[in-house]
């Protein structure tokens, strides 16, 4: 494998390490008014992406979250993914776009755009699809993700980052504390496996309210008891393109603001991160609700709702999404 990392900067000292290795994020310094903090979960070296972990920092695809039992139709043909999230499959398969080496197509101190074709039958999926992500750093203090799928035959895709954000430090205890807020009137509903059932359910009155800011921490345990996932993973449905969510870290001052033309965010409380609660980075162990995810997507499960937002990627339909990050301190 030839495992490459790049380093992006920004006049204003925020600087980030990604790798070739599933176009991970390992790690993102934001330079608050007493320290730097690194914010993201990572790895000890490029090389460890290559080893199986909890999707620290990666772009997960084909696609990204849950297909029930792994099975779907298009085109009048039926297909069967693997299954490697007990009975369905998730983020790809077993070897997914985080597990890839991506090709650089360019890179300067605060842009870096990586390719990766994906061959018809790869990890089951039917057709070709060349995949583009593009991560820029501007000097506005803003990390933006396009996302970029082509084909020239039908298949589907769904492109995510799946970064673990910690506004206190990578290092810090968790982010139960973190004030929330989440653009969105409904959650696609989900059965004890998390996958949709096809309704939406409105979050009035629900822990899933994050219409006004709370700490993460204060509906958690119910979040986890509705659904049995020990937290919240859930997909909200946002309510139109722009700010999605708005995280504030009182330990810190940093804010982040999400912004996406994506239908969807997950929300993602590490709730079960690995080997017992503890997986092992950059120096400290990450424990259970240590970071969250606002993961940008399409719905998960999508090709099997015809009332979700497509996920279909034809020749004449490409697919382009972008999410942005906005830090302040």
């Amino acid at each position: 494998m030839d495992i490459k990392t790049f380093n992006l900067s920004n006049k204003n000292g925020m600087t980030m390490t990604v790798t070739n290795l599933g176009c991970a994020i390992i790690s993102l310094n934001v330079p608050t008014k007493n320290q730097v903090k690194d914010i993201v979960f990572g790895l000890d070296s490029a090389e460890a992406y290559a080893k199986p972990h909890p999707f620290f920092g990666v772009v997960a695809g084909r696609f990204a979250n849950r297909i029930g039992n792994g099975k779907f139709t298009l085109g009048g043909k039926t297909y069967q993914l693997e299954t490697n999230d007990g009975a369905h499959h998730l983020h790809g398969g077993f070897n997914g776009f985080n597990s890839k080496i991506w090709d650089v197509e360019e890179a300067n101190e605060q842009k870096i755009v990586f390719v990766y074709h994906s061959p018809d039958g790869d990890s089951q999926y039917p057709g070709d699809l060349k995949a583009r992500v593009t991560y820029t750093l501007n000097d506005a203090n803003v990390l933006r993700i396009d996302y970029n799928a082509t084909t020239e035959t039908e298949t589907i895709c769904n492109l995510t980052n799946h970064s673990y954000f910690n506004l206190s430090g990578h290092d810090a205890k968790d982010i139960l504390d973190h004030e929330l807020e989440i653009v969105a009137d409904k959650t696609t509903a989900v059965d004890a496996g998390l996958i949709p059932t096809g309704e939406f359910a409105d979050v009035t009155g629900t822990p899933f309210d994050f219409r006004v800011a709370k700490p993460i921490g204060k509906d958690i345990k119910a979040a986890g008891e509705v659904n049995a996932t020990g937290g919240y993973d859930h997909n909200f449905v946002l309510n139109a393109p722009g700010k999605a969510a708005s995280v504030f870290s009182p330990q810190t001052g940093i804010r982040m603001t999400v912004s996406t033309n994506s239908p969807g965010i997950q929300l993602y409380t590490s709730n079960m991160i690995e080997n017992g609660g503890i997986a092992k980075g950059k120096g400290v162990e990450y424990r259970v609700h240590s970071g969250f995810c606002l993961e940008t997507q399409l719905f998960p499960d999508a090709i099997n709702h015809a009332h979700f937002p497509s996920c279909v990627v034809t020749k004449d339909s490409p697919q382009d999404f972008y999410t942005e990050f906005a830090f302040a301190w």
